[in-house]
Parts: structure tokens; sequence; C-alpha cells
């Protein structure tokens, strides 16, 4: 990937800037606009910075991070939270948070993040919205500029990505559209895939094992959120899959 992308850290402890500071040195293409020790700093930064990608802290002093987000969250620019509290990690990828790090944040943990940003933006260029168009038995997908036929059959698991989702399909491939969850939960038909968390739609007929907090597709465990739990179960019995 060439762009570089343009960051801001915000965050209302000094020590918390100066390692999101220290980790972002650490990648060339990746450049700090400024830092903010509170969400009115930041209002202002993204005027003047136009920043691309956020570093935001959750628990700061009149607006948190999460509401801060929420007015900022047309604007394109994308978030990662800084966080020392897992509590919040719900809100956070409701609203299509790239990714959620938990303080002391590790390099390499923060490495991660970055290939996560650096996809995303490979992504981004000459992405479109499209509508999946539904079909008897398959579906299409637009990526990479083109429609994409994709069987029923074929999927594994359909997992989120921002404003994205990886649709994982035979032999470990997968197919990245731009889309979100709630379109692709209501789309594909209801006896043969269920969505079992805020971050994972399944096929039910590739399951291999589950228990009460996981459930095994193909070689990946995923897991099983609590507010999808009791729909997941009955669709599985509904249609004999529990037996």
């Amino acid at each position: 990937m060439n762009k570089t992308i343009k960051c801001l850290a915000v965050d209302d402890e000094p020590l918390a800037l100066e390692i999101i500071e220290s980790h972002i040195s650490k990648f060339p293409n990746l450049k700090l606009m400024g830092k903010c020790g509170n969400a009115i700093e930041a209002a202002e930064a993204i005027k003047n910075e136009k920043p691309d990608l956020i570093f935001l802290d959750i628990n700061m002093p009149e607006i948190t991070g999460i509401e801060f987000m929420k007015t900022i969250r047309k604007s394109g620019i994308l978030v990662v939270f800084t966080t020392a509290y897992t509590e919040y990690a719900v809100d956070a990828f409701a609203l299509d948070a790239l990714d959620y790090l938990l303080k002391p944040i590790s390099l390499e943990r923060f490495g991660q993040t970055v290939s996560r940003a650096e996809e995303y933006f490979t992504l981004k260029n000459g992405s479109e919205q499209v509508n999946v168009e539904l079909n008897e038995g398959h579906i299409f997908v637009k990526s990479d500029s083109r429609l994409v036929k994709i069987g029923y059959d074929e999927i594994y698991h359909i997992e989120a990505f921002a404003d994205y989702v990886k649709i994982h399909i035979e032999n470990e491939k997968r197919i990245v559209t731009l889309q979100t969850m709630r379109n692709m939960e209501l789309t594909l038909p209801k006896d043969k895939f269920c969505r079992v968390h805020r971050s994972f739609i399944i096929s039910l007929n590739k399951v291999k094992s589950l228990s009460n907090t996981e459930v095994q597709i193909g070689n990946k465990m995923i897991p099983i959120g609590k507010n999808y739990k009791d729909e997941f179960m009955a669709s599985m019995q509904q249609h004999n899959i529990l037996k």
C-alpha cells in the first residue's frame, strides 16, 4: 500500500498520547497530524488536518469517545478506540469502529491494527456501495469493481470489517465487499444462514461443533454473542441441525 495514512491521537492522558505517537513513528506509512486532549480539540483538528484515521480514547471528560464518534460517523474517518476497559466493545463495533485496542497497547497489537487499516484503505479505493443481488441458490456482490457470483453452499461465514464485510468461502478464500452486516442478514435465506455475533453470520450447514460460547465453522472457532444465542439455537433446532 502506497497511501500515507494521516492519523490523529485523542486522549486525555498525556502518557497514552506519547505511546500512540511512539507506535505511529514505527510505521512509515502512518503520519501523525496532531494530538488532542479532548473531543473539542479533536473536532477542531479534524477541520484543519482532515485525518484518515483517529486513535480515540473512550473515557474522556465531558464528551466520551463513543459520543464523539457518533458526531463524526458520516465523515468517512476511520476510528480505532483505545481504552483500558472491555465493556465498551459492543458499542464501539456497533458504530463500525475498525478496532478496539486495550491499554497498555503493545507494538505488536498496534501493528495488527495498522494492517487492518491498510487493508481497509486498499479496499476503499474504487469501491462503491452496491446492494446484494439475491438469486435462487446464490448471491451477486461487487468486489474489485466486478460482480461476483457466490453460491450459498460455498459460504462458510461472513465477517464484519468496518463498513465492509468479508465473505469467507471454500478453500479458505474470501471476498470483500462494501456492505453492511444488517443488509447481509436481511438478504440471506434464514434457513441457511444465521447471525451469531455482531461481527459474524454463519452458514448453518457448515457447523462442525458448538458449545455455549462458540461454534466451529470449518477450522475457525466463532464466538456466539449472548444477544444472538437464543435465535441461533432455535434455528439449529428448527432446521434439524441439532439432533
